[in-house]
């Protein structure tokens, strides 16, 4: 399966809105491809909140996220705004934390929101892939 976006999660050594620095390898713990739900606004308080998922991916200066619009009218639409570019940015909830003074040096992403201004700075979508035609081809927008 194809993802619908890419992008950063979130990126390490910056400080967030929230006077957090995630740390070089914060999360490298979870490893490749682990997967996460993906959510509007941090919302967790309903169903119809989870957009698709993500698949985690540590990379040298963050935690890199491929996302996946499931097909509800909810996911659908979010995929919509995604692919006019009226949501670019996304955030991280993660929980049992480890820091030191502001910085986390560990912690569990459990999930990735689609968010209207993340707290890291540079936590967003960088490409787009919209399927054309039966022959299923991707581009990137």
């Amino acid at each position: 399966m194809e993802p619908d976006f890419s992008g950063w999660a979130t990126k390490a050594g910056l400080r967030c809105a929230d006077g957090l620095t995630i740390g070089p390898d914060a999360f490298k713990h979870q490893g490749q491809k682990t997967k996460v739900p993906l959510v509007w606004q941090h919302q967790h308080d309903g169903v119809k909140n989870v957009l698709g998922h993500v698949t985690l991916e540590h990379r040298e200066g963050g935690v890199y996220a491929r996302g996946f619009f499931n097909d509800t009218e909810d996911g659908i639409h979010a995929k919509s705004m995604v692919e006019h570019g009226d949501i670019d940015s996304m955030s991280i909830f993660a929980n049992q934390l480890k820091k030191q003074n502001n910085v986390v040096n560990h912690g569990n992403i459990r999930e990735v929101s689609l968010v209207l201004a993340g707290a890291n700075p540079c936590a967003r979508i960088e490409n787009v892939y919209i399927q054309h035609g039966e022959d299923g081809e991707l581009s990137v927008v």
